[in-house]
């Protein structure tokens, strides 16, 4: 973890710390150890961890998908999709120590620069446990999807909410 740039690349080493932060950070949408071993596996790029002395404070999960079709939680991909249009950011978790830190702006920064190497023109997200306000103040703007998206946006809870952000 460097003041420019928190963030390192998550490796297998990291899965089991990964895991417990999402139990302790996201006990209402649980998904299997499978699920950020895939994504690492498929997109290592999009897979990172902040840390201080060897401790996870925090996790960070994205891939390419297809804006307005996130995937549901605890279901592996299998594969990205070739018709890719968007890095969405299926899920960050951060331990409470970290918060106040400037680790979800920094994320931020991180991922539009990766979408734009990658040749993405956005990023995507789906906002829940009232996360939508901290998500907009970090230029993200609510997407009028489908009835498809709206299904899929249920099994989230009341609170979710699909945002993207352009990428300069």
């Amino acid at each position: 973890m460097t003041a420019a740039d928190p963030w390192r690349p998550m490796t297998p080493s990291d899965l089991p710390a990964v895991q417990a932060v999402g139990e302790i950070v996201h006990p209402l949408y649980p998904e299997s150890p499978a699920v950020p071993a895939e994504r690492l596996a498929l997109y290592p790029a999009g897979c990172l961890v902040a840390a201080c002395g060897g401790t996870i404070l925090g996790y960070a999960i994205s891939h390419p998908g297809l804006l307005g079709r996130p995937p549901a939680l605890d279901v592996l991909l299998g594969t990205l999709p070739e018709d890719a249009n968007c890095l969405y950011l299926h899920d960050i978790a951060l331990l409470p120590q970290a918060h106040g830190l400037g680790l979800g702006s920094a994320l931020v920064a991180h991922l539009l620069v990766l979408a734009k190497a990658e040749g993405f023109r956005l990023l995507a997200l789906t906002a829940v446990n009232n996360s939508a306000g901290y998500w907009q103040r970090r230029g993200f703007v609510p997407y009028q999807g489908d009835a498809a998206l709206a299904a899929k946006l249920a099994s989230y809870g009341e609170d979710a909410l699909y945002l993207v952000r352009a990428v300069d």
